[in-house]
């Protein structure tokens, strides 16, 4: 099963680091976003979001979809890519390969928000003393207990959090050290931290709204490291408004990015990045890792990881 032509959209280190992985096939780099340029004897397409940054694929390019048999995702959820990518016989997504980057921008958000990271920083010799606050003994809700979830969990107890999570079917927690919320305003009213983790699909989009965010213990600091759709962005400008929430950290909005103007720009308790969470120096570099992984299983004939549910929704 040699001389197989993969389609690309990875950058082009990660393409030549596929390309020495495997000699025998032929790795051709997508530049365009639309995907034009696919070789028409193409039979696996690695590609990276579509549907971004006002972006919208409605019609796949010409001759799809070539002789194609399998799609690799470059990214865990599937809501960035058009509907007729997914009529294919096997979709498989990048679920997993950022956990550890996500992870750790959650809790870099966490470390921020406790230690008054960075306005405590001085610039003159007017020093005031002022109490800080500490991860250990705090308690961190992650909603969503998937890979990110599940990494998170680890790397807060190794510091002393106590953790709380909820699965998206309620389903319990089986992980060292992690306790169960009964529900979302279970994990809302008991969680200093709550990072939402969890997958947008039709169910979940406004799932953090006004009646999880009306519960929310005093204080609280949001983390949304998911998907903007998760969260009821005016009932969080309504919370934070209210004093029921301390800080909003949002590393995604709805929409991405957010009109000028916006008032959760204006929001002195809110900070917003820009989609950047899953991003590191070795993201791609995992990404083709796991597509070489998948490849094998590929090449004989053994199911694949990730296999995307269009009916899931992830």
């Amino acid at each position: 099963m040699s001389g197989i032509t993969i389609a690309s959209q990875l950058d082009g280190e990660a393409n030549r680091y596929l390309q020495a992985q495997l000699p025998d096939e032929r790795i051709v780099q997508l530049e365009n976003q639309s995907l034009a340029g696919i070789p028409a004897e193409t039979r696996i397409l690695v590609v990276r979001p579509i549907n971004v940054r006002g972006v919208s694929l409605t019609h796949p390019p010409e001759g799809w979809p070539f002789r194609l048999e399998w799609v690799q995702l470059a990214s865990s959820g599937i809501d960035a890519y058009p509907d007729w990518l997914f009529e294919l016989p096997r979709v498989t997504s990048a679920k997993g390969t950022a956990a550890h980057a996500l992870a750790e921008f959650a809790l870099a958000a966490i470390f921020c928000a406790a230690k008054r990271f960075p306005e405590l920083w001085v610039k003159d010799a007017r020093w005031e003393l002022q109490p800080l606050g500490q991860l250990r003994g705090s308690t961190l809700g992650i909603l969503g207990f998937g890979s990110i979830g599940q990494v998170l969990a680890d790397k807060a107890l190794a510091l002393g959090m106590r953790v709380l999570a909820l699965r998206k079917d309620n389903r319990p927690v089986d992980h060292p050290g992690v306790e169960s919320a009964r529900d979302i305003l279970d994990l809302a009213e008991r969680a200093d931290h709550l990072v939402i983790a969890a997958p947008l699909t039709p169910e979940t989009r406004h799932l953090v709204g006004r009646d999880v965010l009306g519960r929310a213990r005093a204080g609280q600091h949001l983390i949304n490291i998911a998907r903007g759709g998760l969260l009821d962005q005016q009932a969080l400008l309504e919370a934070l408004d209210a004093g029921r929430l301390s800080l909003a950290t949002l590393d995604v909005t709805d929409p991405e990015p957010l009109p000028s103007g916006h008032p959760l720009y204006r929001h002195p308790r809110v900070r917003i990045s820009p989609h950047t969470s899953a991003i590191s120096a070795d993201s791609q570099k995992n990404v083709a890792a796991r597509f070489l992984e998948n490849f094998e299983r590929f090449k004989a004939q053994r199911e694949l990881i990730g296999l995307v549910d269009v009916a899931r929704g992830y």
